[in-house]
């Protein structure tokens, strides 16, 4: 089942559209935001997708860098958050690119998998810290 179209509102509509404006604010002041971590690993999970998605033959060829330059510039993260952000999303590329060459079925598992998790990590970063 392909499920790209529901994560890529989930990515750039659910995670951003409820977000409270003091995210901004505690990012200058040093601290990250609450969400950090989830954030971190959804940049990692984009990095993923952008190598392993057009591997296993979808028309994906640059939609997953994209979410991640939507993501970078929704959070308007200071130079060291942005280069963390970053380094998490070349992590998650790196490590299929390592390891698959050609789509199997273990990748079009991982694939699903990945689409699944951004998913519900955007869902729950909307649910828990976006604004009423």
């Amino acid at each position: 089942m392909k499920t790209t179209a529901p994560l890529a509102l989930l990515l750039l509509g659910l995670v951003w559209l409820g977000m409270p404006a003091p995210a901004a604010a505690q990012a200058t002041e040093g601290a990250p935001p609450p969400y950090e971590a989830d954030l971190m690993r959804l940049s990692e999970i984009l990095g993923a997708l952008h190598y392993i998605r057009p591997l296993c033959g979808a028309a994906e060829a640059t939609r997953w860098r994209d979410e991640m330059g939507a993501l970078l510039e929704a959070e308007s993260p200071s130079d060291a958050r942005r280069g963390r952000l970053v380094a998490a999303f070349n992590r998650g590329y790196e490590s299929y690119a390592q390891v698959y060459r050609s789509c199997t079925p273990s990748a079009e598992l991982a694939s699903q998998r990945y689409l699944e998790t951004g998913a519900k990590l955007s869902r729950d970063i909307a649910a828990r810290y976006g604004s009423n």
